[in-house]
């Protein structure tokens, strides 16, 4: 396409509203962005059904890291599909699935023997990890921090901590859950500055919530983002992530490392937690890892296996679509140079965005990982007071000229474009991004 993007119609236009109208009569509220009605994708590229065509910087809320209808994915599912869509892998065999859990088995960190249960999204293999984690250690507690987003199940929602509106109405979740505060240094809970600071938000643990009130030897498990996604992209310092590493194995408790979002390659190394050289005692693992089709693993050392048949199954887990689309979307990734393109674009994505921030005082911080970006905008860069209407304006000006964001933490902005995005394509959103934050300012 010569123009990209190119809004024909102001959006959304007749036909999606007609779409609109239909899903606000019957579908459950949900979580609704923007009013984009899409009719087909390819790569980084979005058309909706009255013509518009958009850059995607949000790949599906972080699933399709090697972008839109990959042809090795297409023709995986396909050929599939024509065989056999079902057969229960958890009560039958069948050769693409083994072949998945091998892979995963090998990709995943950690030289050891490791085994895999599959499932259909983050939450399950959040929820697998949780029940993994009680019963190797039969301990009843879970430790996870402030701002995190593990998913929206019953169980998985008592580790989540990232909005009230998540959890309102929805108590007693499931009970033995405690939070504490994340390395989030632009808004230290604490209110002191890193390296100053001696990460102290890591060491907390040990000497208040162990000395005070949490019995750490009835803790099972701590559950941790390596860049906290619906929270705001927060990235922590590397100390912290190994003093939270080290306080976990001295007291025998799990450390379950969620890579639902920051997994596959988005933050330009495969697992985000690699940039932190820690080995998880269980890794969760979805969005991305399907490219589209929904699948979920939960990842772990052979010795926590549950070791008894019926302790924990489900019908769709290994579906065979879900595992031939995992299969391809691991081929791409391991033979297409797709690490190397997510961490050159990434480089230049950062640099885009430190430009818009030097440019408009809005911005208060950048930050992220490889191609896992975000901006946070403020009211005054002092008071870092949140900026959250002139966030939710930005987003909607970018959809309507033609760039798909989308929105995370109290007022960031995450840009999750396809890991493999042209540099000329992220040049031609921050352009649109640059008028959107512009504008939204007057």
């Amino acid at each position: 396409m010569s123009k990209v993007p190119q809004i024909r119609v102001e959006p959304p236009g007749r036909k999606a509203r007609e779409i609109i109208k239909i899903d606000e009569k019957y579908l459950a509220t949900s979580t609704k962005t923007s009013p984009i009605a899409v009719e087909s994708a390819s790569g980084s590229v979005v058309t909706d059904v009255d013509g518009n065509v958009y850059l995607d910087f949000a790949s599906g809320v972080g699933v399709l890291n090697i972008g839109h209808c990959h042809p090795k994915v297409v023709k995986a599912v396909r050929d599939q599909a024509e065989k056999v869509m079902h057969f229960a892998g958890t009560d039958f065999y069948y050769d693409v699935q083994s072949r998945l859990v091998k892979k995963l088995s090998e990709i995943c960190p950690g030289k050891y023997d490791k085994r895999v249960f599959l499932s259909n999204s983050g939450t399950e293999a959040i929820e697998a990890a949780m029940k993994v984690a009680r019963w190797h250690t039969q301990r009843k507690q879970f430790i996870s921090f402030i701002g995190a987003f593990h998913g929206r199940t019953m169980g998985s929602l008592s580790l989540t901590a990232s909005k009230p509106v998540q959890r309102n109405r929805y108590f007693p979740l499931v009970p033995g859950g405690v939070h504490i505060p994340f390395a989030y240094c632009y808004r230290c809970p604490y209110h002191l500055e890193y390296p100053s600071c001696g990460i102290w938000c890591g060491k907390i643990l040990e000497e208040i919530y162990f000395d005070s009130f949490l019995p750490p030897e009835e803790v099972a498990a701590l559950f941790m983002e390596p860049v906290q996604g619906e929270g705001g992209y927060v990235v922590p310092p590397v100390e912290f992530v190994k003093i939270i590493s080290k306080t976990c194995k001295s007291h025998g408790m799990l450390l379950v490392d969620d890579e639902v979002q920051a997994g596959m390659g988005r933050t330009g190394k495969l697992w985000g937690i690699e940039h932190f050289d820690i080995v998880p005692d269980i890794l969760c693992a979805a969005k991305a890892l399907g490219s589209g089709v929904p699948i979920g693993a939960t990842i772990y050392h052979r010795k926590l296996d549950f070791g008894v048949q019926g302790a924990h199954s489900n019908t769709f887990g290994g579906n065979l679509l879900a595992c031939a689309s995992a299969l391809a979307t691991i081929d791409v990734i391991e033979n297409e140079n797709v690490l190397e393109m997510a961490t050159k674009a990434g480089r230049h994505l950062r640099k885009r965005l430190e430009e818009l921030m030097d440019k408009h005082e809005i911005i208060g911080d950048v930050r992220g990982l490889g191609m896992m970006q975000a901006t946070e905008l403020v009211e005054d860069r002092k008071t870092k007071e949140p900026a959250k209407k002139k966030r939710d304006k930005v987003v909607e000006l970018c959809y309507k000229r033609g760039v798909i964001l989308l929105p995370c933490g109290k007022s960031s902005i995450r840009y999750i474009p396809p890991l493999t995005t042209s540099l000329s394509q992220i040049d031609a959103g921050i352009a649109v991004i640059d008028s959107a934050v512009r504008d939204a300012m007057k």
